[in-house]
């Protein structure tokens, strides 16, 4: 391959290491590496997933983020066992960004979730010295200020210092590695491809049915073939395995395209076929609620139902109105519609979302005659500015306080978890 048209950069991934355990140790003044701490839902439930676990933890009883409560090593008497709190999560993550600011320009950090990040160093080498001085100079600044762990990769695009932070950083014995153009064929090709990033198990399954069990082998592999099995997934996959990523390195990564309003939830128990209501009003509650405040209207409203374990299964379904709305209550209706008509009446359910889209902007609407939408609007929106100023739970529908009314517990959560 030959490089010499692609661009080049000086691209970091920047990873916390055990991220929300980290910051759990840290707030405790125990040292993240040496603490046997696990980060936990919701602790009152023996099946809730452990969000995150020190190292020590992993390395010493092997437990990973995929463990469940139950699963945890009770008997160790230096177990500690934290509940989860995004709020505190999302504010460090938010003051790692900010140190990141004070090194580079705002539209050279794109961040990829709450503990991971791309930074883009162009420019910075007559100030710091190399890629790998200025990964080692943040590795210590986040150390120093933060009391945290990160590990980094670096590349000639995001892929690449993605891809190498993932497979050699973390196993690296200062946490820092490189992949350049010329170092793919050494580094990456060799690797499984359900181990590089944008390969799930579902394409991994259909790679190797297809005989690509490598990078290498995926590198190797006609683009042709890979474009008409996979259409323009399997020509990015192609051009991955080659280290090329044409994605911006720099730019406003935070402004995109709204496709759609939703909220969906899977249910701490099993909900019954009556309970359900209380929680799909919530649901469109919170949706219209973003829409108004977005200034959008949908055309177009989606409704999921899983239903419980025992039984499996559900339906997905939408349906278009004539006029768009954003009024809580057209929307609950469809989606009351759309359930007695698809809804199999005897069920269990577990998991529920509905959804708000084909969006246009929020201009006034022709109201029919008789038509109480425009008081119905009104209500929306004085209930939206009361909620904005005294806080989510100062004004809910009655059926909020129900059993089956999610409001209240969600007003409490980031991310689906305790704040």
């Amino acid at each position: 391959m030959d490089y010499s048209g692609y661009p080049r950069h000086d691209v970091l991934c920047i990873d916390m290491r055990s991220f929300y355990a980290s910051v759990e140790c840290v707030k405790r003044g125990l040292d993240p590496q040496q603490a046997l701490l696990a980060v936990v839902g919701d602790p009152d439930r023996p099946g809730s997933i452990v969000l995150a676990a020190s190292p020590r933890l992993k390395k010493k009883h092997g437990i990973s983020n995929v463990s469940r409560f139950f699963e945890l090593p009770m008997h160790d008497p230096e177990l500690v066992i934290a509940n989860a709190h995004m709020g505190d999560y999302v504010e460090m993550s938010l003051e790692i960004t900010r140190l990141m600011m004070t090194l580079v320009p705002k539209e050279a950090i794109h961040v990829y979730s709450v503990d991971e990040l791309w930074v883009t160093i162009d420019g910075l080498r007559r100030l710091y010295g190399s890629p790998y001085e200025i990964a080692y100079m943040i590795q210590n600044r986040i150390r120093d200020q933060f009391g945290i762990e990160c590990v980094l990769g670096i590349g000639d695009n995001k892929f690449l210092a993605k891809v190498v932070m993932d497979i050699h950083s973390k196993k690296a014995a200062d946490g820092i590695a490189e992949c350049r153009y010329e170092d793919v064929e050494r580094l990456l090709w060799p690797v499984p491809v359900e181990k590089i990033w944008g390969i799930g198990s579902r394409m991994m399954r259909n790679l190797n049915k297809m005989g690509i069990m490598t990078l290498g082998q995926l590198a190797k592999h006609p683009l042709k073939h890979l474009q008409k099995r996979f259409g323009i997934m399997g020509e990015q996959l192609y051009w991955h395995a080659w280290g090329i990523d044409l994605s911006p390195v720099t730019g406003n990564f935070t402004k995109t395209e709204q496709k759609g309003f939703g909220n969906g939830i899977t249910l701490l128990r099993d909900y019954e076929k009556e309970e359900i209501y209380a929680c799909l009003l919530d649901l469109c509650e919170e949706a219209c609620k973003r829409a108004r405040r977005g200034g959008y209207a949908g055309r177009t409203i989606h409704l999921s139902i899983g239903y419980s374990s025992e039984v499996g299964g559900g339906f997905s379904r939408s349906t278009s109105v004539d006029t768009p709305t954003n009024v809580t209550m057209d929307m609950y209706e469809v989606c009351l519609t759309l359930f007695h008509r698809f809804y199999d009446g005897r069920s269990k359910i577990r998991r529920a979302s509905a959804t708000l889209t084909n969006l246009e902007d929020d201009v006034a609407t022709q109201l029919a005659l008789f038509d109480d939408r425009g008081k119905q609007d009104e209500i929306g929106r004085v209930m939206d500015a009361i909620k904005d100023k005294h806080g989510a739970t100062s004004i809910l529908r009655a059926s909020s306080y129900t059993s089956g009314g999610i409001a209240v517990d969600r007003s409490k959560k980031i991310g689906g978890h305790f704040a």
